[in-house]
């Protein structure tokens, strides 16, 4: 399970979603030295063996660093490539099923409400990822946003720890924070900034702040 008692910047690296003048694992590690210190790959848009190859180039930047590495959705990716755990969505396998074949793995789950997040600490779920918070344009199949009290409600409703999603940036994370997240993870604030480096510092700052501010 995540530390409850510490505070995450996590950074989602999707394939579709990068500075076109930087590769992934160079976006990956310029982030992780401005202060990400989780990293789930993410990719609907290459095939498996595909993914596997990309999957285990950015593993071995996270081991490097020591920072762990998540594999979104795909379980068996994440089995092939020995990652440090998986993350899946309402629409995935369900999570009673990924529990136990995870094993020791992080098992995180995405959620919207207080009762998808009740069953996500039920079912021994390590963190939630609770939204989209706010509109974005990041995540094709993100729906309605769930705006700051509906974060809330959700960190309220569990004891573990949850990261808040979507549309999170510079302008609006310190107001994330200060609803009692662990963390907040981001997208496009990271991989599409010109300098990712210089993006996950300004981030890293208010995250890591006291109280979030």
């Amino acid at each position: 399970m995540l530390d409850k008692t510490k505070r995450y910047l996590y950074l989602v690296a999707d394939a579709r979603v990068r500075n076109p003048d930087l590769g992934l694992e160079r976006i990956v590690e310029l982030a992780i030295e401005g202060g990400v210190n989780i990293v789930q790959y993410r990719d609907k848009l290459n095939d498996s063996r595909q993914f596997y190859d990309q999957a285990l180039r950015l593993k071995k930047i996270c081991e490097y660093y020591g920072v762990p590495f998540i594999i979104n959705d795909r379980v068996d990716i994440a089995l092939a490539t020995q990652a440090d755990g998986v993350h899946i969505g309402q629409g995935d396998l369900p999570l009673e099923k990924v529990r136990p074949i995870a094993g020791n793995m992080l098992v995180g789950y995405s959620v919207k409400t207080r009762e998808q997040a009740r069953w996500g600490e039920e079912y021994d779920a390590d963190y939630l990822g609770a939204g989209t918070v706010f509109t974005t344009s990041s995540k094709s199949d993100a729906g309605q946003a769930i705006g700051l009290d509906g974060l809330r409600q959700v960190v309220e409703a569990v004891d573990i720890p949850v990261i808040a999603i979507g549309g999170i940036n510079e302008s609006n994370v310190a107001e994330c924070m200060r609803t009692g997240v662990s963390g907040i993870a981001v997208i496009s604030a990271i991989t599409l900034a010109s300098d990712p480096r210089e993006a996950a510092e300004a981030l890293a700052r208010v995250v890591f702040a006291e109280g979030g501010s």
